[in-house]
């Protein structure tokens, strides 16, 4: 392992290894012409895997002071991060309140081998396992119109959460699992899209005429090493739900 770099962070997430390559970059451990360790030699450092180094590598050249070459490696190019604008939820908090203030309507909970776009779309393994939670999110009752309907697909490990999740309609899945895993979300990663509702039981059950607009969130829950325990598809009527969010420099 390349000895100019500092100890690793203790917790080795990718957002930490980001951090402490970045500050390796812009104090001058690394000028701009060097090239970064190997993947290989990221993954033994921090002691964490290829998927997670590739991440932190990725927010590098996001912010500017890399550049990534097939057979050539991760080089620096620059010392200063560039200015951007970047969007990102509030909060954590702001979806638990999302939770208690609409209820949810289970409509299915089974296990599902999640292949092709949806894989793609969810960012997991093509012909992955996941336990597939689908359900209506109410403003009041179950009478109510629905708001939106969610697809989450958590660890098949965690079967047993299927009960939890029909006895507690205003609680948010994660934080069921939180509750009773002890597996707790130190970030969550979201994506929002137009969308056209083409499936007939969802356009129906939603209370809109197939091919009405929407929007669709996709989620990815991580905990602190980094690694995904639950996601989420939404899909809402275009009239009926709208996202705001929180712009940082």
């Amino acid at each position: 392992m390349n000895t100019t770099l500092e100890p690793a962070p203790q917790k080795a997430n990718f957002s930490n290894i980001a951090r402490h390559l970045t500050d390796a970059i812009t104090s001058g451990h690394f000028a701009v012409g060097a090239l970064l360790p190997t993947e290989l030699e990221l993954c033994k450092h921090y002691g964490t895997s290829r998927h997670t180094v590739r991440a932190a590598l990725a927010e590098l050249q996001q912010l500017g002071l890399v550049s990534r070459r097939k057979n050539v490696g991760t080089r620096v190019v620059s010392v200063k991060p560039r200015p951007s604008f970047r969007p990102s939820l509030a909060s954590v908090d702001d979806l638990v309140q999302f939770g208690a203030e609409h209820l949810r309507a289970v409509q299915s909970i089974e296990q599902e081998t999640v292949t092709g776009e949806r894989a793609k779309e969810l960012g997991c393994g093509d012909g992955t396992p996941w336990l597939r939670i689908s359900s209506l999110r109410m403003v009041g009752d179950e009478g109510a119109m629905p708001i939106g309907w969610t697809d989450v697909y958590v660890d098949p490990r965690y079967a047993e959460i299927g009960d939890l999740v029909r006895a507690s309609p205003d609680t948010l899945i994660s934080s069921l699992i939180e509750e009773r895993y002890d597996r707790h979300i130190a970030e969550i990663h979201q994506d929002v899209r137009a969308f056209t509702i083409t499936d007939g039981v969802m356009a129906g059950r939603l209370q809109v005429e197939v091919g009405a607009s929407a929007l669709k969130i996709v989620r990815r829950y991580l905990d602190a090493e980094g690694e995904v325990f639950e996601m989420s598809v939404s899909v809402h009527p275009a009239d009926r739900f709208s996202v705001s969010m929180r712009l940082r420099r």
